[in-house]
């Protein structure tokens, strides 16, 4: 179970020929962090694989998103998502978040706000969370 989620996320990403472009992310906050490589379905959708960096090897945590870009301006972006978090933590995530490009002329960087809440199945609990994180995308 664990390589079915990052595996069918590969395959779709390479079978997907539209817009699409890689992104890079890394999100943290106080209790931990998570790295991220995302694809750009196209100018509203985008999908983010997220592994969380404070785990050990046997207990990798992935977390995998589709995201939707609600409000799409120059400067910034406003996104909601749902997905699926494994292993250490076995639940459903909601991202919701802004995407900010300050730069003019780095339109492909964005420094990202995200409120995380997670519905966790085996302890049957609500959790929130809050990220600050980094975006780019890869042409």
């Amino acid at each position: 179970m664990k390589l079915i989620l990052p595996s069918l996320f590969l395959i779709f990403c390479t079978l997907t020929d539209t817009y699409s472009q890689i992104t890079a992310s890394f999100y943290t906050n106080s209790s931990g962090s998570k790295f991220a490589v995302g694809y750009n379905i196209n100018e509203r959708f985008w999908t983010d694989l997220r592994i969380y960096s404070d785990t050990s090897i046997d207990n990798i945590t992935p977390e995998i998103v589709i995201n939707h870009n609600i409000v799409t301006k120059t400067s910034y972006d406003v996104y909601l998502g749902a997905g699926a978090i494994l292993n250490n933590i076995n639940g459903v995530v909601i991202p919701i978040g802004i995407g900010i490009k300050p730069f003019e002329n780095l339109k492909d960087l964005s420094f990202n706000i995200e409120f995380n809440p997670i519905y966790e199945f085996d302890l049957d609990n609500l959790f929130v969370r809050g990220f600050l994180g980094i975006r780019y995308k890869l042409n």
